[in-house]
């Protein structure tokens, strides 16, 4: 079987990492290409590489050379330009064609760039690519100078030349991933203010208690944050001598000009999906495709992490119209995808039977990870304690805004469904793992606060630990696989991730796999 991955992302890597046992049999010929001409890294921590944080190599998440020595044909530097699904070839730039049976889009998502006067935004319709050529494939919207999103090493250099200047940065957008380079950039040195057009932070994520806790704890750890303010325009200053003009301030409708020498982008992403687009293949939200990860519009093609819209096909005779699902936007689960399909292509490419479902979707643990922040939610926040959901739902809410803690919990019959947990880094730890496991919660909520007390006594967590609790949520690793992993020689966290890939992902369970570490390497555990 001829397979083609397209794109040599974190995910399109972990997917050739998979397919080599089949191609080391014979079954698979695998052609892995790639435009960066780096080896795959973890995007996820790009952001701290650019102030200072690990170095490359450490974020680098798979070796190009293994895969080579393993017979796996990797073309890095280079992009596919066109797909001709009938024929079932791809072209790349240097015009070289390559056949394929199965093609797997892995193309990932591309930084939105917001509707700015001052900024041309580059238009992906069908009409407009066709108009284009292949100049848009593949290819990042041109941006100002002094303007920047931070998805790649490029936005990256760009980044860390103002972090190593000291100077002043202003974020546009407060999802997570803004909030996280903020806070590093305020550690670093920077005076960083953050802009958003809603009331608070994180409003996929939270509530607005949760929100107006995080915002404060932001400001006290020298974020500036900048609320109900709509961006609309971009001003430049002009260098005297080139004449070249450099971002200056983001203007909002409100009027204000909030000043800074580097504006990073941080309002989402995007698919990349004008290479399917191109080919006739049906996209949404990305490249779309059913529960098995296969294109509603030809079976030999595939797509899996942020550029794969994952829905259900309409019902025959349904007239169609909108569909509802999309990409994550996570790692995890575009790993999960990648595992998933490397064991389907290898089952059909040796003729094995093949009965595994697809990745079940569950909800998302959401971590801010910053230096004196915490905070992590998962599921619908949205009810108010004096709320009576008609689903049954029960609310629990407990604030203490003075030192920057919150907790909401929302259960079903006393089981966790959903929570937000700010400052409160031992009990968000605890809900984790009783949402995981689908847990009740005690029936007097306010013990759970007594994680985070002067009085706690550590001892108590590791009941709610069991080995098949799960640890790493990117990866899916147990805390029985992290305890084989330190029986087997493994004593850090950099080690059991080199053991079970435990924490390559976001990094929100390093604290979380050394606690398992500590305990496994505890006199008791090794009586």
């Amino acid at each position: 079987m001829r397979v083609l991955v397209v794109g040599s992302g974190p995910v399109g890597a972990r997917l050739a990492e998979e397919l080599v046992p089949a191609v080391r049999s014979g079954s698979v010929e695998l052609t892995l290409v790639g435009a960066e001409p780096v080896p795959a890294y973890n995007r996820v921590l790009v952001a701290e590489h650019a102030v200072g944080g690990p170095v490359f190599d450490e974020i680098v998440v798979q070796d190009p050379d293994a895969l080579a020595e393993a017979g796996v044909r990797v073309r890095l530097g280079t992009r596919v330009v066109s797909v001709d699904a009938a024929a079932r070839t791809a072209l790349l730039e240097d015009g070289e064609p390559v056949e394929y049976d199965r093609i797997v889009f892995a193309t990932g998502a591309r930084a939105n760039v917001p509707t700015l006067d001052g900024i041309l935004r580059v238009a992906r319709d069908r009409t407009s690519l066709e108009r284009a050529g292949t100049a848009l494939v593949g290819a990042d919207d041109a941006l100002p100078s002094g303007v920047t999103t931070l998805r790649d090493l490029e936005d990256a250099a760009r980044v860390a030349a103002a972090v190593e200047g000291r100077r002043r940065i202003v974020v546009l957008g407060a999802g997570v991933l803004g909030l996280e380079f903020a806070l590093l950039a305020a550690r670093a040195g920077c005076e960083v203010v953050v802009v958003h057009h809603g009331p608070t932070p994180m409003p996929r994520n939270l509530d607005r208690g949760g929100g107006l806790t995080l915002a404060q704890s932001l400001r006290r750890a020298g974020v500036g944050i900048v609320a109900h303010s709509r961006a609309e325009a971009i001003a430049y200053r002009h260098d005297e001598t080139t004449g070249e003009a450099h971002f200056d301030a983001l203007v909002t409708a409100d009027g204000k000009h909030v000043h800074g020498s580097l504006l990073v982008l941080s309002c989402g992403v995007g698919a990349r999906s004008e290479l399917a687009t191109l080919a006739g293949l049906r996209v949404e939200q990305g490249v779309v495709v059913d529960r098995t990860l296969t294109s509603w519009s030809d079976p030999s093609v595939h797509a899996i992490g942020d550029c794969a819209h994952v829905a259900d096909p309409p019902a025959e005779g349904d007239a169609g119209g909108r569909i509802g699902g999309g990409p994550s936007g996570l790692i995890g689960p575009g790993w999960q995808q990648a595992d998933w399909l490397a064991a389907r292509l290898s089952a059909e490419a040796s003729g094995a039977p093949f009965d595994v479902p697809p990745p079940a979707e569950r909800p998302a643990v959401v971590m801010l990870k910053g230096e004196g922040v915490d905070c992590v939610a998962v599921g619908d926040v949205a009810a108010e304690p004096w709320d009576s959901p008609e689903d049954g739902r029960r609310v629990a809410q407990w604030a203490d805004p003075e030192h920057g803690a919150y907790v909401k919990t929302l259960t079903r019959a006393g089981v966790l469904t959903g929570f937000v947990a700010v400052g409160m880094p031992r009990t968000a730890a605890e809900l984790t793992i009783l949402f995981d496991r689908g847990g009740e919660l005690p029936a007097d909520r306010s013990l759970l606060l007594r994680f985070d007390g002067a009085d706690h006594d550590p001892s108590s967590e590791s009941a709610t630990i069991t080995p098949e609790t799960t640890i790493c949520w990117c990866n899916g690793v147990s805390a029985g696989r992290i305890a084989d992993a330190a029986a087997c020689g493994a004593t850090c966290v950099s080690e059991v991730g080199a053991a079970t890939r435990a924490g390559t992902g976001c990094g929100g369970c390093k604290d979380r796999i050394q606690a398992v570490l500590d305990g496994a390497m505890s006199p008791a555990s090794v009586a």
